[in-house]
């Protein structure tokens, strides 16, 4: 009996493959997307929006929420809040450059000032000493700062695998990950190929645990959770922006009044209240 001993698959077959199954899938997502008759004016694309929420929603049940869920479970939660506040410190960073970017010295002063005290005093940011004396901290990404220089936000769009977003906070998305001072991009800078692919495994797990409380409680109280996130997010990102224009347009006119008022102000008044006026 004559056997005849498989083909090992060429590099044009395995990319052939790989092809056929990106087509396959994206012609899986396509034939989900059911049209919705009368989208929200804040979120013209809700039939892309929706199944591309759905193929994440699947994606995140089978994959991340489950290991997020086993990483809470068998992790200490003193090693998990170490492994947090250590990446929350890197992005304290990229947060700090666009407080600058936007004009708020203060911000970027003070951010950088909570990265430093991390940095040093809790241990390379495994404890968040800033906050425990006060030092707020204040999130900050190119999405927001690109608002403060005027830019619409554009439809609402979902992003694959990442979630609520929109196109000008998708634009600072792609910058926040190629730019050189963030979280990702110090995992990347890492040579070591084995210890950066557990790094960013890690920081993908990381961010997902911490969400798992958010999760749990939109499970809990939305009827639909697609709209749910949709408001929650672009609620959110409105309030952060009306924040960083209002301070800003209140420095602004901090710095007229002062620029503005006598030059005499703060000089002591000697006038003796009880004398009677002169007729």
């Amino acid at each position: 009996m004559n056997s005849t001993a498989p083909t090992p698959a060429t590099p044009r077959s395995r990319r052939l493959t790989a092809r056929t199954g990106l087509a396959l899938a994206t012609a899986a997502l396509m034939a989900g997307c059911a049209q919705v008759p009368h989208p929200s004016p804040n979120d013209p694309w809700e039939s892309y929006n929706r199944s591309m929420y759905s193929f994440n929603d699947a994606v995140d049940r089978a994959v991340l929420k489950p290991i997020a869920t086993g990483y809470e479970t068998v992790t200490p939660h003193p090693v998990r809040t170490c492994i947090h506040n250590i990446f929350s410190n890197l992005g304290d960073v990229w947060s700090g450059v666009n407080s600058l970017l936007q004009g708020r010295g203060r911000d970027f002063v003070d951010t950088f000032g909570r990265v430093l005290f991390n940095s040093t005093a809790g241990l390379g940011g495994c404890i968040d000493i800033a906050s425990m004396h006060g030092a707020r901290k204040i999130p900050n990404d190119f999405g927001m700062t690109l608002g403060v220089w005027g830019f619409g936000q554009g439809p609402y769009f979902v992003l694959p695998f990442m979630g609520p977003s929109t196109v000008r906070d998708g634009v600072g998305t792609v910058v926040t990950l190629t730019a050189p001072v963030t979280p990702t991009a110090a995992v990347f800078a890492i040579d070591n190929v084995p210890v950066r692919n557990s790094l960013l495994g890690l920081y993908i797990v990381d961010t997902r645990a911490n969400l798992l409380e958010a999760d749990r409680l939109v499970d809990q109280i939305a009827l639909d959770k697609y709209s749910f996130i949709r408001d929650a997010y672009l609620q959110r990102r409105k309030a952060m922006l009306d924040s960083r224009q209002q301070s800003g347009r209140a420095s602004t006119a901090d710095d007229l009044d002062r620029a503005t008022a006598p030059a005499d102000t703060n000089l002591p008044v000697y006038d003796d209240p009880d004398e009677a006026p002169a007729n």
